[in-house]
């Protein structure tokens, strides 16, 4: 195993190590171990881009849990085996602009471009550019709704419970619950 080699093996036990997700974003600024990597990021997801040099984060992106960026796909060892060819690896950049909230167990496709004040909502599988202003769902995933909507709303929510206890919020979100329930055996 080459020195390169090894070093990005230590990178990449050393990423999974680190409890805080604040924590782990500015371990890849400070290693320099993407393409590029913005300020005030999140990086909970443990699972480190097999070809980091392949991925541009910027400013103000929170990526949740069990987020995968694949940046390359393996067919070429199965196409090898029908022909004598020698594939090449089939890569692919992913680009996360400012703003952009990526929802957990979401899975980013090579050569996608995510706009600006976009969200991915969790589990969805993107295979295409996303637009900036966004929120897309889905497998693959679909445009379903904007940023500046879920914005507003959010905003006003913030503004109504501020000052709330975590208690006053837990019982907030049961009564909501409830009348939901209530309207829907109605």
């Amino acid at each position: 195993m080459n020195l390169q080699r090894l070093r990005m093996l230590f990178h990449k036990i050393h990423f999974t190590l680190i409890v805080d997700g604040c924590k782990r974003a500015e371990y890849l600024w400070k290693k320099d171990l993407l393409a590029y990597m913005g300020k005030n990021c999140m990086f909970q997801s443990r699972n480190f881009p097999m070809d980091p040099k392949l991925v541009k984060i910027h400013d103000n992106v929170t990526i949740a849990a069990n987020v995968t960026l694949c940046t390359h796909d393996a067919i070429r060892h199965v196409l090898a085996k029908i022909d004598s060819v020698d594939y090449m690896p089939h890569l692919g950049a992913i680009e996360i602009d400012e703003n952009v909230f990526i929802g957990i167990g979401s899975i980013i496709m090579p050569d996608v471009y995510i706009g600006k004040n976009s969200i991915i909502a969790a589990g969805s599988l993107v295979t295409k550019d996303v637009p900036s202003g966004v929120i897309v769902a889905g497998n693959p995933a679909k445009i379903i709704g904007s940023f500046n909507e879920l914005h507003e709303k959010r905003k006003a929510e913030a503004l109504e419970l501020s000052g709330k206890t975590t208690e006053e919020l837990i019982h907030i979100s049961w009564m909501r619950m409830t009348n939901r329930a209530n309207k829907n055996h109605n």
